[in-house]
């Protein structure tokens, strides 16, 4: 495969983009982040051993680019105080027949910066809190915290959005985005 096929390839049918448009605060973030993940991809594309899916792998790259960029702009580091943050039963049969894939992306990218970076690597990357307590130079706890506030916070805006009735019907994101 050439550059000229790779790059065809990519751009014919991007779901990279839509990584990038998880974790970015605008339309021209993703675009940058995405920019950026390419180019790595490009000059580590030796690198590559073959071992796994190359989709894999540069799926990996775009979200460790995702995750520099927030913290070069430091953006990732926004924090919001809030009120009964406790557990929220999530259940994997209930939200894909809520919603389409596009709701659920445009709420969850109205949640803080913060929240959305953790909630994304945890529920929809498959990252451990350790591991991404070491990504985000956070604690381990702190990953769990705000984790647990991005799904309290996600499911309230569902409610305000009438997307479900109540904040007791629960919602699973690992069985609407894992497919």
């Amino acid at each position: 495969m050439t550059e000229l096929d790779l790059l065809s390839a990519c751009l014919e049918n991007n779901p990279v983009l839509g990584v990038c448009y998880r974790y970015a605060h605008s339309k021209e973030d993703a675009e940058d982040m995405l920019q950026e993940g390419f180019i790595k991809v490009f000059t580590q594309i030796q690198s590559f051993q073959h071992k796994g899916a190359f989709e894999g792998w540069v799926r990996k790259i775009m979200v460790h680019t995702c995750i520099n960029f927030l913290k070069k702009n430091k953006k990732f580091q926004e924090q919001v105080a809030l009120e009964n943050a406790g557990a929220l039963e999530m259940r994997e049969e209930t939200l894909p027949s809520l919603m389409q894939a596009r709701q659920i992306v445009e709420c969850i990218r109205l949640l803080p910066m913060g929240y959305r970076t953790v909630l994304n690597l945890y529920a929809l990357e498959g990252y451990s809190h350790k591991e991404i307590g070491h990504m985000l130079d956070i604690e381990e706890s702190t990953s769990r915290s705000q984790y647990t506030r991005a799904k309290v916070m996600l499911e309230q805006i569902l409610v305000k959005k009438k997307i479900i009735e109540q904040p007791e019907q629960g919602l699973s994101l690992l069985a609407a985005w894992k497919k």
